[in-house]
């Protein structure tokens, strides 16, 4: 079966087959049997790859369930059966290590809002260029006030959600930081930089640091850290822009 992806790929990027051949120093039919569904050895998938721009894993998606699953288990550094239970200092290292993007997916993240650490390295990436992206819970919203009600802490969560902007004052009005707020139930929260990211996983009626949390890097292939990349950018498309004189009302 004719690779379309990687077809469209090679000319969409400026290519033929021959440059290709070129490029990679193979014969021109190896590149039509690439096109025409053989699979290329490993060194010269993951040349392609970085030639056309485009990810290992659309060109060549997993054949099998097994085969997915295998890249997805590669994806995942660490697991903690309870949040509490990572160190502090992998918070900070993850955001350290950005160079393009920070999203942040709570309800309210106080916790992490209380880190001067914290604070100061995501005002300094946003100083530095680095887009960062709030979710937060919307106040007013019914998913905020039925995990208030699942934890047993009442409308105290809405409180946490102010306290927490209150928090990141300083940075709320930063070129590259955005804040928007969601009324979406909260599977999981997010936090992730660049191609890393940590997943609190949420279980009923447990508060958050009582809860797995996973260590994810992406990696050619994998689709664990796509799942929830896309789920972060479904809910932030959905949700309401955050208006600092509304806020303050």
């Amino acid at each position: 079966m004719v690779n379309e992806r990687l077809r469209a790929a090679i000319f969409s990027n400026g290519f033929d087959p021959d440059g290709i051949s070129s490029n990679l120093g193979v014969d021109r039919k190896t590149v039509d049997r690439w096109i025409g569904g053989t699979v290329p050895y490993r060194r010269h998938r993951h040349s392609l790859s970085a030639l056309l721009k485009t990810d290992l894993g659309y060109l060549w998606p997993a054949e099998t369930p097994e085969q997915s699953n295998q890249m997805s288990k590669a994806e995942l550094i660490s697991i903690w059966a309870k949040r509490f239970h990572a160190p502090s200092s992998i918070w900070l290292d993850l955001f350290e290590k950005a160079s393009k993007n920070i999203d942040i997916l709570v309800y309210a993240g106080f916790w992490l809002s209380e880190d001067p650490a914290i604070r100061k390295v995501l005002e300094k990436k946003a100083k530095l260029g680095v887009r960062v992206r709030f979710l937060f819970g919307a106040l007013d919203g019914t998913a905020v006030a039925s995990r208030g009600i699942e934890e047993g802490i009442g409308d105290s969560l809405s409180a946490k959600i102010r306290n927490a902007i209150h928090n990141y004052r300083n940075i709320v009005d930063l070129e590259n930081v955005e804040i928007r707020f969601h009324d979406t139930p909260l599977y999981s929260s997010i936090y992730q930089a660049d191609e890393a990211m940590l997943v609190s996983c949420h279980i009923y009626g447990l508060p958050a640091h009582m809860t797995p949390l996973l260590h994810i890097q992406k990696i050619p292939g994998g689709e664990l850290f796509t799942q929830y990349s896309e789920g972060f950018d479904r809910v932030w498309e959905s949700a309401q822009l955050f208006s600092e004189s509304e806020f303050a009302a």
